[in-house]
């Protein structure tokens, strides 16, 4: 009975030193791959823009300088006074009617013959 019991405990050892199944092997390696990617410091902007300096700078044509239409149709200088006009309406929206009645004043007292006048001289020189 002696020798019997040595040869099952032979068998024993030698049935837990059956290596893995290749199933649980992957399942350890995946963990492994994860647990290290959790631990490594997460990638930043910092290392794209750096090698996006490495790379070698595109040369770009200069850019095309516009036209300027000068005359009736100058639509740069169109924008520029609208845009002053309505600055203006802003900055002075509670003084307007007393300039108004300065204007109008203005008119009435002894200045108003050559402001009527240079009002004229403008209108000449209109073509609308």
């Amino acid at each position: 009975m002696a020798k019997a019991k040595k040869k099952s405990k032979a068998k024993k050892s030698a049935t837990k030193s059956k290596a893995k199944p290749v199933r649980a092997i992957k399942n350890n390696a995946k963990k492994t791959v994860k647990r290290a990617a959790a631990k490594a410091p997460a990638k930043t902007k910092k290392s794209k823009k750096s090698a996006a300096k490495t790379k070698k700078p595109v040369k770009q044509a200069p850019p095309k300088k516009k036209k300027q239409i000068v005359g009736e149709g100058d639509y740069a200088a169109s924008r520029k006074f609208d845009k002053d006009q309505a600055s203006f309406v802003k900055r002075n929206k509670a003084k307007i009617p007393a300039l108004a009645k300065e204007a109008e004043a203005a008119l009435d007292g002894p200045e108003g013959d050559s402001l009527r006048a240079a009002e004229q001289e403008a209108r000449d020189r209109s073509t609308i």
